[in-house]
C-alpha cells in the first residue's frame, strides 16, 4: 500500500528470481533464503553484480545471518514479524534506492557532459532530504575533504557528497579553482585577502569569512593563478 512502491514481480523459486532479476532489473528485493531449485544466496551468485538491487534477506532461520550481511544486505526480516518491523525495513529500503539512484544519475550526467564536450565539471548532483539536486561550480566557494566525502561551501549552506578530493581535483577547471592544501580546494574568485606567511604558506581569507592555510607544494601555482586574474 506504499505509494512508492510498484512490485515489479514475484518468483516461485531460486531459477525465476535470477531470470527475473537480470532481465527486469529491479530497485529492491526481498529474498527468502530457502527456496526450491536455487537458494536465496545461490540467487545473488548466479546474477551480474552490477544488476544486484538493495537486498532484505526474509527466512525463519537467523543462522543465514553472517552470510546475508556478507552480501550487503541493507536488513535482514526473521519470520515471523510483524507490520511495524517490516515497515521499518522499507523506510531503510527507500534511503538506499534512493541513494542508488542520485549516484546513477549523477553518473549519466557526467556522461552526458563528455558527449557535449565539456572538459570540467558545471555542477555537481547532491542528494539530500529524499531530492536530488544540482549545485553548480561558480557557486563553490570552498570543498573540504570529509572521508569517504567531501562538503561543498556555497554561500547558501553546504552540501555532502561522494566524491574525492583527488577526482574532484582533476575535473574541476584549474584556471578556477585551485586545491590549497590535501583536505581544500577553492575557487579563486572566492578569495577575499591573500596574505604571505612563512615558508612559501599563505593565509586565504575567503568571502563567508572561512580562514584555511596553505601548503607550501602549491605556491608557485596559487601566485601564477592569483596572478591571472588581476
Amino acid at each position: 500500500d506504499d505509494p512508492e512502491i510498484e512490485i515489479a514481480g514475484e518468483c516461485a523459486d531460486g531459477v525465476e528470481a535470477v531470470e527475473s532479476i537480470s532481465t527486469g532489473v529491479p530497485d529492491l528485493l526481498f529474498l527468502d533464503v530457502q527456496m526450491p531449485g536455487l537458494d536465496g544466496l545461490g540467487v545473488l551468485q548466479a546474477v551480474e553484480h552490477e544488476k544486484i538491487p538493495a537486498i532484505v534477506f526474509v527466512t525463519a532461520y537467523d543462522r543465514y545471518a553472517i552470510q546475508a550481511f556478507e552480501y550487503l544486505a541493507l536488513d535482514y526480516l526473521l519470520k515471523p514479524f510483524d507490520g511495524e518491523r517490516f515497515a521499518q525495513t522499507l523506510e531503510r529500503a527507500k534511503a538506499q534506492v534512493r541513494s542508488r539512484q542520485a549516484e546513477a544519475l549523477q553518473r549519466q550526467v557526467g556522461a552526458l557532459l563528455d558527449r557535449l564536450g565539456k572538459r570540467y565539471l558545471e555542477r555537481l548532483v547532491v542528494k539530500g532530504s529524499g531530492r536530488v539536486f544540482f549545485v553548480k561550480a561558480d557557486e563553490i566557494l570552498w570543498i573540504e575533504a570529509e572521508g569517504n566525502y567531501v562538503k561543498l561551501h556555497t554561500a547558501d549552506g553546504s552540501h555532502m557528497v561522494r566524491r574525492t578530493m583527488k577526482e574532484l581535483a582533476e575535473k574541476l577547471d584549474p584556471s578556477r579553482f585551485v586545491q590549497v592544501h590535501r583536505s581544500a580546494i577553492v575557487q579563486l574568485d572566492a578569495i577575499r585577502e591573500l596574505h604571505p606567511l612563512f615558508h612559501g604558506e599563505y593565509s586565504i581569507r575567503l568571502m563567508d569569512g572561512t580562514e584555511l592555510t596553505s601548503n607550501r607544494t602549491c605556491k608557485e601555482e596559487l601566485e601564477r593563478l592569483i596572478g591571472d586574474k588581476l
